[in-house]
């Protein structure tokens, strides 16, 4: 972890997900960050595929471990999912176990009230975290929000300020952009606020069984709608005659 930590300070490069993996000893990593007004957490790091698959699986149904550590602003543990109880995380229980996931723990980018993203480490399930896994994803996070809030201070030769490097840059392109103009697309189709807009997407992702982003590009492309005067849009998720394609029936 002092390898890793000193690599975040000189820019390092390379893959720093499978890098930050190897440092905490953890079967996958991921790193989101918290972007845009409504604080969407958008996908950084992640290694290898199942860490990226879980991230989504989070986004799309809205709960589970990190969205807790979010709001919570504190750690969230949970080296065994089968031990979960069943009404905590109703959705994505049976889902995470389904793609493999075992053991994870999340811990918040934070200082105070303020949130800056999320680390979430994938582990076997066998065991707890250790207590050296403990410290060293709380001092990688520290870190982390510092580097992130303050952004890199380090000179150059000609006492101009460097760029963060790979392992510390934003997101160039947000993968979450089309779920924000999905939404705003439902929400003026229903005539309803933004965050109702949302919940209906994800409804019809996780009712579906099909990615939260694939649903999005559906409804951008319009080859699916949502109809206030259908069940659906009246909030019966069982029923899914609401959302349809305008060209081929419904959806």
């Amino acid at each position: 972890m002092a390898d890793f930590l000193r690599s975040l300070r000189l820019g390092g490069r390379g893959n720093p997900a499978q890098a930050c993996a190897r440092a905490l000893c953890a079967e996958g990593v991921a790193l989101s960050l918290l972007v845009g007004k409504d604080r969407t957490a958008e996908p950084l790091w992640c290694y290898p595929d199942l860490s990226a698959r879980f991230e989504e699986l989070q986004f799309t149904l809205g709960e589970g471990p990190g969205p807790d550590a979010v709001r919570t602003g504190v750690p969230v543990t949970e080296p065994d999912l089968d031990r979960v109880r069943p009404d905590r995380w109703p959705a994505l229980l049976p889902s995470a176990r389904e793609m493999g996931v075992h053991g994870v723990s999340c811990f918040p980018l934070s200082i105070g009230a303020i949130r800056v993203g999320v680390l979430t480490m994938l582990s076997d399930g066998d065991r707890r975290i250790s207590d050296q896994q403990w410290t060293d994803a709380t001092a990688l996070t520290g870190a982390l929000t510092g580097a992130f809030l303050d952004g890199d201070r380090r000179p150059d030769g000609d006492g101009a300020a460097l760029g963060p490097g790979t392992f510390l840059e934003w997101p160039t392109g947000l993968h979450r952009a089309k779920v924000h103009q999905a939404t705003g697309m439902i929400s003026v189709q229903l005539g309803t606020s933004m965050e109702d807009a949302l919940l209906r997407l994800r409804a019809f992702a996780y009712s579906s069984e099909r990615p939260l982003g694939e649903v999005a590009d559906d409804v951008i492309a319009r080859r699916l709608r949502f109809d206030d005067d259908d069940n659906y849009a009246d909030g019966d998720i069982d029923d899914l005659s609401g959302p349809h394609s305008p060209d081929a029936g419904k959806g």
